[in-house]
């Protein structure tokens, strides 16, 4: 619940105290993955919940000695940036934070924010290459963007930066957020392979994209642009050279229409929780100082299938 009155939640439970600050929180995911982590490394860390729009107060609560990060989502990816005294070069050419840590400097606490959510896209690939594969399977050949909000940016850049894609096409019903994601991306110094693919016709002349990242809500098409979009990503799927899917979305189900579509013409489909769970990961290895191979990557997977598994069941 949003409220004006300042908000301290008890943390005298705990050595070290986290935030996922946003509103509204009450689906993420994200509280139980890190105290996944946090148990296994018999941490008495806990990230609480703080469902708000009120930045200030938030702000107070970051000058906690015990505080050492945070989590931070919509509404406030990008409101947060003035207020960090450092954002680094992922949070800048996103031009979104979606978390917030600690480097020492002087002896002073300097607080830090940087964007995850682009290793999350590039891990979900990476770590679930098919056996044998190169981690350069994706370089050379184009990738596919699928949407225009704020994890299209995330995703251009994993697959600009991380995957090696040749081109990048961008595949959305509302022509006004793609130009905007262009010149986002033009503006920080990726966007030159940028494609906007508007039509079937276009789409049958280019060639098959080798990663796909898909950002929409999973609903039927409807509108004319929102049937064109579609038509446009079946033809995708349908040539003859496959690739791997990563569908973003996975509440209430990461068995999307898109999803099933994708597996039934061949493709390799990586469920979004993979994503949520690397770009978690990636956080837990600025808050913890600890590797990839040092956190219970493994007891993660468990936890976060098992609560989409309960979901499910209500």
């Amino acid at each position: 619940m949003s409220t004006s009155a300042p908000v301290t939640p008890d943390s005298s439970h705990l050595e070290g105290v986290n935030y996922l600050f946003g509103h509204p929180i009450a689906h993420s995911l994200s509280p139980l993955l890190h105290q996944t982590v946090y148990d296994n490394l018999k941490l008495k860390w806990s990230q609480i919940p703080l469902d708000s729009t009120d930045v200030p107060n938030f702000l107070r609560l970051t000058k906690d000695p015990k505080f050492y990060g945070a989590s931070v989502t919509m509404p406030h990816k990008v409101a947060i940036i003035p207020h960090l005294d450092e954002v680094t070069q992922e949070g800048k050419d996103i031009g979104a934070c979606n978390t917030i840590f600690f480097k020492e400097r002087d002896g002073k606490r300097v607080m830090c924010g940087t964007n995850t959510d682009c290793f999350g896209v590039r891990d979900a690939f990476l770590q679930n290459l098919p056996a044998g594969a190169s981690k350069d399977l994706y370089r050379g050949r184009p990738g596919l963007v699928i949407g225009g909000g704020g994890a299209c940016r995330s995703a251009v850049y994993a697959l600009h930066k991380w995957l090696g894609s040749s081109q990048i096409y961008v595949v959305n019903r509302d022509v006004s957020e793609v130009e905007a994601v262009l010149a986002d991306c033009k503006k920080a110094g990726f966007g030159e392979s940028l494609l906007h693919v508007k039509t079937v016709e276009q789409a049958k002349a280019l060639a098959a994209p080798g990663a796909i990242v898909a950002c929409i809500p999973n609903f039927p098409p409807k509108t004319p642009e929102e049937i064109e979009a579609r038509n446009v990503i079946e033809c995708f799927l349908g040539k003859e050279e496959k690739g791997a899917i990563l569908e973003m979305c996975y509440h209430p189900t990461p068995y999307t229409e898109i999803a099933e579509l994708s597996e039934r013409l061949g493709w390799q489909v990586i469920l979004g929780t993979e994503a949520m769970i690397y770009q978690g990961l990636e956080q837990d290895r600025l808050w913890t100082g600890k590797g990839l191979t040092e956190l219970p990557t493994k007891e993660v997977h468990h936890a976060i299938a098992a609560a989409l598994e309960a979901h499910k069941r209500h």
